[in-house]
């Protein structure tokens, strides 16, 4: 059992998305643990004031309907504040994710959300620390073999191959075929191998800088020059091969 001196709040959000600057919070859920082990639980649905997503709906089930009549975030915010005072705060992936977003909904609301004397425990950390995701380490745990002449390309090439029949032989729904496998993993949908454009919805956005989430093409329309910085830039020539495709399709439709 944990030995607290303080109580621990553990937080969990869903979204709108994942970006920290643009996106906002749909629902949340604290768990709060005291020093004697007792709990309470506070959940809440949120109106973000934007639309949800269809494709961040479908992760958590969440709808515009849902929250339509829900408060917003700025109307709940003290009540938040006041039971996360006093708390140290945990989740999972939650120092890169939760409580960023948390702080950024915190501001909008022109909430003061102390964070000094905070202890932030993300249990995901705990996770990768005490189960290294090392190819060494999967062959340990898949195969349970020791990886001998790792990083010799044709030793952990081989062992990826002998991971990949563990995982099916441990895995049945994965089933026995890349297809079957990709079905049950979902398969990425790569624009350039660099990821400086993602596809979301059909549509090639950006995944980088100002225009981050913004069509490629639409950006290319009105600044054209964008296009020049990005090909005179120090940018993977995969990068520079797809984006030329989606310069040269927008502007044979511009003509």
């Amino acid at each position: 059992m944990l030995q607290l001196k303080k109580p621990l709040a553990f937080i969990d959000l869903e979204t709108t998305g994942i970006n920290l600057g643009t996106d906002r919070i749909v629902e949340i859920a604290i768990v709060k643990i005291l020093t004697d082990g007792t709990r309470s639980i506070k959940r809440k649905l949120i109106n973000p004031e934007m639309p949800i997503p269809k494709a961040s709906s479908d992760v958590h089930g969440i709808t515009d309907d849902m929250v339509k009549d829900a408060p917003a975030f700025k109307q709940v915010a003290h009540e938040l504040k006041q039971m996360l005072d006093g708390c140290d705060l945990a989740g999972y992936n939650s120092n890169r994710f939760d409580i960023p977003l948390l702080m950024e909904e915190f501001l909008r609301a022109q909430v003061d959300f102390d964070m000094k004397n905070r202890k932030l425990l993300d249990v995901q950390n705990i996770f990768h620390k005490m189960e290294p995701r090392t190819l060494s380490a999967a062959y340990r745990f898949y195969c349970n073999k020791t990886l001998e002449g790792a990083h010799s390309a044709e030793v952990d090439a081989t062992a990826t191959y002998e991971i990949l029949e563990a995982q099916v032989e441990k895995y049945p729904d994965l089933g026995q075929s890349v297809e079957s496998i990709l079905k049950v993993l979902g398969e990425d949908q790569v624009v350039d191998f660099a990821r400086r454009f993602i596809m979301e919805n059909g549509i090639e956005v950006f995944n980088f800088g100002k225009y981050k989430g913004r069509p490629v093409a639409d950006v290319l329309k009105t600044e054209p020059q964008y296009y020049d910085w990005m090909m005179k830039g120090d940018f993977p020539q995969h990068t520079k091969q797809k984006l030329t495709e989606i310069y040269t399709r927008t502007m044979l439709k511009k003509s």
